[in-house]
């Protein structure tokens, strides 16, 4: 009889021999049926897993030695082998990818696609410059960028700074109350609007004989009463003035400039074998002696006094001549010394034996060497005591400066600069004015006042005229004559390549606009208007004169003011012996010119130039009221600067009801151009 299964404290298991046998037997069985299932699940997750291998967990196997089973294939050590072999393929092969695809990358970069990332970057760059200020814009409140009000009807012709009323107020008399002073109160918030029955002028060249009446402030009775040769051509004809060329006037005036060359000892008036190219014409009536010399390629800029009615400067620019506001009377002339080849007075109301020959200083300071001085008067023929006493003065005077009378006929007198500087120690003692010490001989002087003293003598610049480069290989300048300005030929030649360029950008651009500018053709008639309808421009910042250079080289009928700002480089010498015309000026004031005057204002850099001073009172908004003054209505504004000041000025010009448009220059510059004009806006006549 079997005995029951008995367990004891120790654990040991008591049983009989048949009963192991077939325990053994169940096991056996037991086992071999687990191991069947595992190496069916083993196969399934090899083919689902291939690398699971690597994976698994070494001392999780049911199946070793102990078992009394075959061990597992790979070994502990064959699986931490393979597992680092692919870890070091996989970290080569990553390796290798990166390589190549930065390597790719550079190459495109360097190539094609660094255009467009740069263009990209760009387009970034501007859409934030305009988002910040839009940003500002608004933070600032409605009102920061509120439309400027128009002034009243009294500032149609208001020119800043020549307030004579204004001037007797602050204490100046004996005439100085007609000079030119800008105080805080010169500058104008507002937009002078033209006249009722203002009318655009008409195009070049027919212009410069026939103006609008009413574009201009002028009585029929000073049209009437005008004395001078220069005046009397001037003709009411409705509602024009006309200057003809065909009238007996101007044969007086041809003859005139006949009779001048032949004192000059010259055929034909052809100036330019004397040397002369520029002319400042002091009190130039009408124009028409500029007028007349410009077919002989001769340029001649306009200076007189500030005149509130029938003024010779106002009506010379709205002729389509060089002109602007200069008074010989308290103060120097915004010119350097040795600046023009002639200086002309018709009649021209200055008294030059006043204040001891001062004046005639200033003459001999802007006067260049061999530059002739021509004086015609009533007093230059006396005929009584007082004009020969008079007369006898600036003979006398003249010839202490060291001027040479050539010529004398009828009312006309021409006296010719010294050529050496020696003149001036060689003169006995006390005779005539010192030459300048050092400290007072500033070649480009600003509205300094009058100075008792010889000056220019010292410059490097004292060439006499007849040893120039003549007309028009001047403009040119060779390496000699640009050594007297540091600069080298290849410094002018690139400047010169870079606005002849420019200037086909920008006439492209205005062309479609407000031209007919199409070339003529052999046997073809001259087109009928419109064309040329840009003529008088003003170029805020010179530099060296490119744009003028730019302009005549591309036979453009147009005349440049060069204006070289204060704030930056002097470049006015060279701009003047290339024999351009311009002014030295600080734009933190008013222009010395009246309104509506220039058909085109061109800006490079100013705005940089400007900014980069900080001065107080001095706001970019201040000088675009300027710029709207001197504009003449439907005229056009061209700016170049940096994208983050063209934005600023875009801004700025809303306030002045202009059109703008901001136009990219190329992809690789951070430059803008900013495109504007001026709209023809009249006060409502009144009922």
């Amino acid at each position: 009889m079997s005995m029951p299964l008995q367990r004891g404290i120790s654990g040991v298991r008591v049983s009989d021999s048949s009963d192991d046998l077939r325990d053994s037997q169940m096991k056996d069985k037991t086992d071999k049926e687990d191991l069947a299932r595992g190496r069916s699940t083993e196969s399934h997750l090899t083919l689902r897993f291939p690398f699971a291998f690597l994976f698994s967990n070494h001392s999780s196997s049911k199946h070793g030695g102990e078992n009394g089973f075959p061990a597992d294939p790979y070994s502990a050590r064959s699986r931490h082998r393979l597992m680092l072999m692919f870890l070091k393929i996989s970290l080569v092969l990553i390796v290798v990818v990166a390589l190549a695809g930065s390597f790719w990358w550079t190459i495109s970069i360097s190539t094609s696609s660094r255009g467009h990332v740069y263009h990209n970057y760009r387009r970034l760059q501007e859409q934030l410059v305009s988002d910040l200020l839009d940003i500002e814009e608004i933070s600032l409140g409605p009102n920061r960028w509120k439309e400027l009000e128009y002034c009243n009807i009294e500032s149609e012709n208001f020119v800043p700074c020549f307030n004579v009323s204004e001037n007797l107020a602050l204490g100046y008399s004996n005439g100085d109350e007609a000079d030119r002073f800008c105080g805080p109160g010169s500058k104008q918030e507002c937009l002078v609007l033209p006249p009722v029955k203002y009318r655009v002028p008409l195009r070049w060249p027919t212009g410069k004989d026939v103006i609008w009446y009413s574009n201009v402030k002028i009585t029929a009775q000073e049209v009437v009463s005008s004395g001078s040769i220069t005046k009397r051509m001037m003709m009411m004809e409705d509602d024009q003035i006309s200057f003809r060329s065909a009238s007996p006037m101007s044969d007086e005036v041809e003859d005139y400039s006949h009779q001048i060359a032949e004192m000059i000892g010259i055929k034909k008036d052809n100036f330019i074998e004397a040397g002369v190219r520029t002319i400042l014409d002091i009190g130039c009536g009408y124009g028409s002696f500029g007028a007349h010399l410009l077919s002989k390629q001769i340029l001649t800029m306009c200076i007189a006094n500030y005149e509130a009615s029938g003024s010779q400067v106002q009506l010379t620019l709205e002729r389509g001549l060089p002109a602007m506001i200069g008074s010989f009377i308290s103060k120097q002339l915004p010119y350097p010394s040795l600046s023009f080849d002639m200086l002309h007075c018709l009649r021209c109301g200055i008294d030059w034996d006043q204040k001891d020959g001062l004046l005639l200083v200033e003459i001999d300071r802007v006067l260049k060497p061999g530059g002739y001085f021509v004086w015609t008067s009533p007093l230059t023929n006396p005929r009584n005591k007082d004009h020969l006493k008079r007369w006898n003065f600036v003979h006398d005077f003249a010839e202490s400066i060291c001027w040479k009378l050539l010529s004398q006929q009828d009312e006309t007198v021409v006296w010719k600069k010294t050529i050496k500087t020696k003149c001036y120690s060689s003169r006995k003692p006390g005779v005539g004015p010192s030459v300048c010490t050092k400290g007072h001989d500033v070649e480009s002087p600003y509205y300094r006042p009058l100075q008792m003293c010889i000056g220019g003598t010292r410059s490097r610049r004292w060439v006499p005229i007849e040893g120039r480069t003549r007309w028009p290989s001047r403009f040119h300048m060779n390496k000699t004559e640009l050594s007297l300005y540091g600069l080298h030929p290849e410094v002018l030649g690139e400047d010169a390549e870079n606005w002849k360029i420019t200037v086909r950008e920008y006439w492209s651009l205005l062309s479609p606009l407000i031209f007919s500018d199409h070339p003529k053709r052999p046997g073809d008639e001259d087109p009928s208007p419109p064309y040329n309808m840009l003529r008088n421009v003003l170029d805020m910042n010179a530099q060296y004169g490119g744009l003028n250079s730019a302009l005549l080289e591309a036979r453009k009928s147009v005349w440049v003011m060069n204006v070289v700002p204060t704030a930056g480089p002097n470049h006015l010498p060279m701009i003047l012996d290339r024999g351009f015309v311009g002014v030295l000026h600080d734009w933190c004031e008013p222009f010395p010119t009246y309104p509506r005057t220039y058909d085109l204002v061109h800006a490079d850099n100013l705005l940089s130039l400007q900014t980069s001073q900080r001065r107080k009172g001095c706001s970019l908004l201040d000088m675009f009221t300027e710029i709207d003054r001197l504009l003449r209505p439907e005229g056009w504004v061209i700016i170049r600067d940096t994208t983050l000041l063209v934005e600023k000025a875009r801004a700025l010009v809303t306030q002045l009801k202009w059109e703008a448009r901001v136009i990219e220059v190329e992809s690789s510059s951070d430059q803008r151009l900013l495109i504007c004009q001026k709209p023809l806006t009249k006060r409502q006549q009144s009922i």
